[in-house]
Order: structure tokens, then C-alpha cells, then sequence
């Protein structure tokens, strides 16, 4: 494997056109090279490599799992690449920089006002925000995507930085004349018989919420899913079930009394707010600017809760 100290940039270039286009031929044409160009290079990478690092499918050319392995280091040069770029640019005085943040759906109750504070602070500086649920965010920073994301936990299999900035508590809501609203000391059992509506599957939300009932035994009726908590609260306020999730994203309708916490054993099940980063992805000034910001400040743009919603 030493030869990988040889790979050269249209290398990687021309195996990522393979697997994003699926054939040597939509890899010329994204490349603007030709398909023997674009063979060649692949030939040369895979020599270095040892192994085959394409498939020829019925549907295409896919990767192998080494093939997969090379795309990960292409994406890491590429990401190098553009850091430095940037990074040259601010030394040249072009531009105040950019920061690329991720945040779960959840998170987007407070974070703009996060982003808000730090831009006026450094107003030349311009930050972009994707959101995405919790596998969304774990594969954007497995790719050098994103410089952080504000989430709740890192992904297992990616060498991280983890920063709390404030506690997440979830609970269970329905609308304010719900049978159930004026109940005291419920249990999870109590809930069997209701009607759910939650997050789809791959959200962290959905995951406790299975966790909470899978203590008990029991398995929620689903009702519906839906990937929106905006969604879901218009469906809970509309009487069509009740709902686990995070007190941030319904603190307006509970401080106004539209929706009610259930007094339900075992909750509120509280995880934590954290800005994480990987620990090999390399923060341009603007970046770390903005993630000291976030450890230092982000928890006092955490949503304010009424106390009875606890």
C-alpha cells in the first residue's frame, strides 16, 4: 500500500465521476476528458491501491468496498482542497469567510437566533445551515460536508469533538382538551390505546421515543409519520394524536396553552444539546470562530419552557 503515496488528484477525480455517474462514459463528459482518459486514470489508481476498487453491474459500475475506501480519501483531499482555498482568500483580504453548519430538524428553534447573534458580531462572515434529520447529519459529517453540527449525538463510527450546550428534554403533548391533559401520574401503559404522531424512522425523536416504550414492553400505535415537527404539532392541535417530542420545538404552543405536556412516568426524557465536529476536519478562523460561540453562548438561545411542561 505504499504506493498510495503516489495517487495523484485526477486519480480520485476520475473514480468519484464513476461512482456519482455509474459508467466510465458520464464520467468523461463530468470530467471533460475522455472515456480512455477517464480508464486510464481509474487503471492507475487501482494498481496503487491493490485491489479493485470497481464493479461492473447490471445497473452500472459500483464500488467496491475498496473502491469505497479511495472515494472516502478523495473526498478528504477535496475538502482539504476547498479549506485552503478559502483560507487563502481570507489571507488575501477577498472575503470574511464561510461556515457550513449542519443541525438536526429539532435544533432549527434556536439555532438561527444562534447565527443571528454571531453575525453581528462578524457581519463579513457567511454562514449556510442544512438541516437534516439525525442519519442526514451523521453522513454529512462522515463526508466533510459540514464544519460542525448542533445535534444530540455523534455518529459511532467517526473520531469527533463533542461540546454540550444545554439540555434537550422530550415529552409527550397533546391538545389542550385532550381526556388525558388533566391526568396526573400516568404511565407509559396508560398511552397504549392513543394514537401517535411521530417522526419517521432514522430520527432521533422516533429512537427515544421506541426506547421509552420498549422499557415498558409496549409498542406505540402509530398513527402517522411525518418528518416535520411543524407538521406534527398542526396534526396534534388538529386532534389527530398525541406526540413525543422535543419541549423546544412546542414551547410557543404550551406557554400559550394550545398544546399540554402529559404527566407521563418517566418523563421528561432529557438528552443533551452538542456542537460536534470531527476531530480531522480542519477549522478555517471563521469556523472556530463560530464554534467557540456556540460552546461559549448557544445555551442561552435555548427555547425557554414553562415549568409545568417539565
Amino acid at each position: 500500500m505504499a504506493g498510495l503515496r503516489d495517487v495523484s488528484i485526477r486519480q480520485l477525480r476520475a473514480l468519484a465521476a464513476v461512482a456519482e455517474g455509474g459508467s466510465v462514459t458520464a464520467a468523461a463528459n463530468r470530467l471533460n476528458l475522455t472515456q480512455p482518459a477517464v480508464t486510464l486514470q481509474l487503471r492507475k489508481l487501482q494498481a496503487l491501491a491493490g485491489l479493485p476498487l470497481v464493479q461492473r453491474t447490471a445497473d452500472g459500475m459500483i464500488l467496491t468496498e475498496a473502491g469505497r475506501e479511495m472515494l472516502t480519501l478523495s473526498e478528504r483531499v477535496e475538502a482539504t482542497i476547498a479549506a485552503s482555498a478559502l483560507s487563502l482568500e481570507m489571507m488575501a483580504g477577498k472575503s470574511g469567510g464561510h461556515i457550513a453548519i449542519g443541525a438536526v430538524s429539532t435544533a432549527k428553534y434556536f439555532v438561527p437566533f444562534a447565527m443571528a447573534a454571531f453575525s453581528q458580531i462578524h457581519p463579513k462572515i457567511n454562514i449556510s445551515l442544512s438541516i437534516g434529520n439525525r442519519q442526514e447529519m451523521h453522513q454529512a459529517l462522515r463526508g466533510y460536508d459540514i464544519d460542525f453540527a448542533i445535534m444530540g449525538r455523534a455518529p459511532p463510527d467517526v473520531e469527533v469533538e463533542t461540546h454540550l450546550i444545554g439540555e434537550n428534554p422530550h415529552i409527550i403533548v397533546a391538545r389542550k382538551d385532550h381526556w388525558l391533559a388533566g391526568d396526573f401520574g400516568l404511565a407509559v401503559a396508560d398511552l397504549t390505546y392513543e394514537t401517535f404522531i411521530t417522526r419517521e424512522q432514522g430520527s432521533g425523536t422516533r429512537l427515544l421515543m421506541e426506547q421509552l416504550f420498549a422499557r415498558a414492553e409496549l409498542e406505540p400505535k402509530i398513527g402517522m409519520e411525518m418528518d416535520s415537527n411543524e407538521t406534527i404539532k398542526q396534526a396534534v392541535l388538529a386532534g389527530l394524536g398525541i406526540a413525543f417530542i422535543s419541549a423546544h420545538t412546542v414551547a410557543t404552543e404550551l406557554d400559550d396553552g394550545r398544546l399540554v405536556a402529559l404527566d407521563v412516568a418517566g418523563l421528561p426524557v432529557v438528552r443533551q444539546w452538542s456542537v460536534i465536529r470531527r476531530k480531522d476536519k480542519t477549522l478555517l478562523p471563521p469556523a472556530q470562530a463560530m464554534l467557540d460561540f456556540l460552546k461559549d453562548e448557544g445555551g442561552r438561545f435555548l427555547p425557554r419552557l414553562p415549568t409545568k411542561a417539565l
